[in-house]
């Protein structure tokens, strides 16, 4: 198998190395991954400059833009074929609920599966996360699985792991997202100048964890997989809006 390896934390991160390591020895590998931290950029391209390609001492490849950018140039012009299967994590921290649609990780599988290649998201579910070989393991199993049992055409799935010793998961729930409530309002503050500047507030509590969820599956200690869809039409408002707009 061919693998194509990202993330939106950067390619120093250790969760890369982690996911990368432990993909390793089931296929080849392609890692590429943004030049610096590029969280909460979701599926944004750069249109509006040329990108720039790098490789580090680790063999990874690097480009100064988002992890949208990495798989899309990796799939489409670095990697001689397309890969099997696009891998994005293990993200520093939960993507979960609403969050999912600010990921970047989210967003660097969501391009693969755009492609039509099968993708996975992989989280580490701790803002001061541990336990990255629990994740890379969990990521180990599901590719073994998918080797065994390949998905019938291109899957996007959202993983997301409890921050513990992979003895201690409780196991794996198949799960819907959840749903926060609003953030927080912005925070302003001002420069070294006295001008106003402004901080994008904290992300809002849990709102639904119920059972089923994300939050409710990773809270008791089991892997949360929810498979994500890309269609944005609100089908259930179209009969509503038809009689509207001919009224």
């Amino acid at each position: 198998m061919r693998f194509l390896i990202s993330n939106d934390d950067g390619y120093f991160s250790p969760g890369l190395a982690a996911l990368a390591m432990s993909l390793g020895g089931l296929g080849d590998t392609f890692v590429c991954a943004p030049e610096r931290d590029r969280s909460g950029s979701s599926n944004s391209l750069t249109l509006d400059r040329p990108l720039s390609v790098k490789q580090s001492a680790a063999g990874f490849f690097y480009i100064n833009g988002t992890p949208t950018d990495c798989v899309h140039l990796a799939a489409t012009g670095l990697m001689p074929e397309l890969p099997d299967m696009v891998v994005a994590g293990i993200n520093h921290g939960p993507n979960m609920g609403d969050d999912t649609i600010y990921s970047g990780t989210v967003a660097a599988a969501t391009e693969g599966f755009l492609l039509g290649i099968p993708a996975i998201a992989i989280s580490l579910a701790s803002h001061n996360p541990v336990h990255f070989e629990t994740a890379a393991r969990v990521a180990n199993d599901l590719v073994q699985r998918f080797i065994r049992n390949p998905f019938r055409g291109a899957v996007l799935l959202n993983v997301n792991v409890p921050d513990v010793a992979y003895e201690a998961l409780s196991g794996t729930k198949i799960t819907r997202l959840g749903r926060r409530h609003k953030s927080a309002p912005v925070i302003r503050d001002e420069n070294p100048r006295g001008e106003p500047i402004w901080w994008v507030g904290p992300i809002g509590k849990v709102a639904d964890a119920s059972s089923g969820t994300d939050f409710d599956a990773v809270a008791n200690g089991y892997v949360s997989i929810t498979p994500l869809s890309i269609d944005l039409t609100a089908h259930q408002q179209i009969d509503f809006m038809t009689q509207w707009v001919n009224a």
